[in-house]
């Protein structure tokens, strides 16, 4: 057993100490010193959101696989242990050594949402590494970034010294090979970096230097050394059959967020939302073989006891494939009563045939996502569903028992009016009222459940609304005030419950989904002014935010508010995902003119993401 780096004293006072305990079911232990690289693979907040997320998973097991690397687990420590370990200098651990971070040759953070940006100037801080990478010798871990915010890194630029861009199986073993070399050769710090930007994937922002116009509008990005490339392409992973997969994955202590097998069937989506940054930068759609998905399950299953087995994807309903892997699933949950979970299913005859095989008698609820109020604007985003297609959708479920409908929706899109917000409640209404229609009152079990939510829109880098122009909080409160008194004034408003998303969390969002370089000191400032577990309702505070933007000189509107010019010099633009900057010009002259795009399947959009030879782009 191997001695916690935390005194028995400290883990009797703080919240779920499990948490930083280790030793779970199929953590990877080897010796420390038969290996040459020790990797510390972070998630940046608390460990239940952070055993969740299969990411972590996949590249924990790859790196493992490796004979000279032992990869281990670090999450944000809650905030009751942040204190103790700052008035203490108690320096932050991996959870298999329980050594102290600093020791690693790499410590490894994914970005998987803006609002952790603290939480990795924290993981920095309590680590006892320099955040600034300029700061750092070779005596400090090479700190690496990945994930979907790394598809627009440069808020975060000051303190990573390399970013991998694209899907992890691809690149991390040349990386690795070259590391193994640096430290065996003597060349500096600066010199090894300069190596690793000639692997493909990997952005070393300390090689390039910005320029700004009078006006603080990016007008220059260029490397530093003429051997710098000027375009990084994302890695991707063509061959999804035949790559790394966590048949063993670690099983916590503790119950975590999603608490279940999560086996991944295809990456990508067809559906080209034009607000949904996944839908680009996943491109293209690749599928995993069917039989080798059903000999995962059983495999993972087997290995973890988990009683639950979620299917992973952007779009279930798309995978080729689906009918055949769940029949096997209800046949093999029979057996084994195991539960199975279907997220992100479009709500049709066949998927709701699905759910009632799999769904306990009670029936719990189902989603919908219009995402907007009106036809319009659903053609403005290119939903790809028509009202037409939720009533029907709504009529089988109904009819199929379930009593329970939750909708989701965005406030503030480009081109939104208040008629498409109205639509909103008056969708909300229409559905209930369905319900009263369909089901005669001796048969009903109460009264129908609507559940509407909007969330804000924030543009995103990589999609068509990337130039797009954001609303301010106040103008997100309105809309939000306006909907729910329309709320009220449908006839079915006891059966609709409403809820909306906090709007400074998503102005803030906004900023660092598209800002640039310079927002590193407000960073930094808000870090120093306590902001940490930013996504967390409970420990969000927008006055030192605030403070620290005006500390810094930092107009908040520069970054949400300024709609861009499809000529602009974005922050993101030396990244080259395979969807093309004229196809997303396109795609946003489309959104402006109503117009709607096919999806993948049903006709190729000259997205351009065929240049990776694979995929959806030559099916048949």
């Amino acid at each position: 057993m191997i001695k916690t780096a935390l005194s028995e004293e400290i883990l009797l006072t703080i919240e779920k100490p499990a948490r930083y305990t280790g030793n779970e079911v199929n953590s990877v232990y080897k010796d420390k010193n038969m290996v040459d690289v020790r990797f510390a693979m972070c998630f940046p907040d608390v460990y239940e959101i952070g055993m969740s997320h299969l990411g972590i998973q996949i590249l924990y097991s790859m790196f493992n696989t490796f004979d000279d690397v032992w990869c281990e687990r670090v999450y944000s420590p809650w905030v009751d242990l942040h204190r103790i370990m700052k008035e203490r200098n108690i320096p932050l651990f991996a959870l298999e050594s329980q050594d102290p971070v600093y020791m690693f040759d790499f410590l490894g953070i994914t970005l998987q949402y803006e609002m952790c940006y603290t939480n990795v100037l924290q993981i920095l801080d309590l680590s006892h590494i320099p955040l600034m990478a300029a700061d750092r010798t070779e005596e400090h871990p090479i700190v690496i970034g990945g994930g979907p915010c790394a598809y627009n890194p440069e808020p975060l630029a000051d303190f990573f010294d390399i970013f991998y861009i694209g899907e992890g199986e691809t690149a991390y073993r040349k990386l690795i090979d070259l590391y193994r070399k640096y430290k065996k050769s003597g060349m500096s710090r600066r010199e090894f970096l300069r190596n690793v930007s000639h692997i493909s994937g990997m952005y070393v922002p300390c090689l390039y230097e910005a320029g700004y116009d009078d006006d603080g509008i990016l007008n220059s990005f260029e490397p530093v050394y003429p051997d710098v490339p000027r375009t990084i392409r994302k890695e991707i992973e063509m061959n999804m059959s035949d790559t790394y997969y966590p048949v063993k994955p670690v099983v916590p202590f503790i119950k975590v967020t999603q608490d279940r097998v999560t086996l991944e069937i295809q990456r990508g989506c067809i559906r080209g939302c034009r607000f949904c940054q996944a839908g680009m930068i996943y491109r293209p759609v690749r599928e995993r073989d069917v039989e080798l998905l059903k000999s995962y399950a059983v495999e993972m299953l087997d290995n973890t006891g988990h009683e639950e087995i979620s299917l992973s994807s952007l779009s279930s309903s798309d995978y080729s494939g689906l009918e055949e892997l769940v029949n096997f699933l209800v046949d093999h949950a029979d057996k084994k009563k195991l539960n199975i979970s279907l997220p992100s299913l479009r709500i049709d005859a066949f998927s709701l045939d699905v759910m009632s095989k799999i769904q306990d008698i009670r029936k719990s609820s189902l989603t919908f996502a219009p995402e907007a109020g009106s036809q319009r604007l659903r053609n403005v985003i290119n939903k790809g569903l028509t009202v037409d297609d939720i009533m029907e959708g709504a009529t089988q479920a109904f009819l199929g028992g379930w009593t329970r409908v939750k909708l989701y929706f965005m406030l503030g899109l480009p081109t939104e009016t208040e008629e498409d917000m109205r639509g909103i409640a008056e969708l909300s209404n229409e559905i209930a009222k369905l319900y009263y229609e369909l089901i005669p009152k001796s048969e009903r079990k109460g009264r129908v459940q609507i559940i509407s939510s909007t969330s804000f829109f924030v543009p995103k880098p990589f999609t068509p609304f990337q130039w797009a122009s954001m609303n301010t909080k106040q103008q997100f409160l309105d809309k939000a005030h306006f909907v729910n008194d329309c709320m009220h004034e449908q006839l079915n408003s006891k059966s609709i419950k409403y809820n909306y998303h906090e709007a400074d969390v998503s102005v803030l969002e906004g900023v660092f989904a598209r800002g640039d370089r310079r927002l590193s000191k407000v960073l930094v400032e808000a870090y120093k002014r306590g902001c940490l577990f930013d996504a967390w309702t409970e420990t969000f505070r927008e006055e030192p935010w605030l403070d620290a933007f005006d500390a810094c000189g930092i107009d908040v509107a520069f970054y949400t508010s300024r709609e861009r010019s499809t000529d602009e010099l974005l922050p993101w633009d030396m990244i080259d995902v395979g969807v093309s900057r004229e196809f997303l010009k396109r795609e946003w002259d489309n959104a402006l003119n109503e117009k709607v795009t096919q999806n993948c399947r049903a006709g190729c959009s000259g997205c351009g993401a065929r240049v990776f030879g694979g995929g959806v782009c030559y099916e048949g």
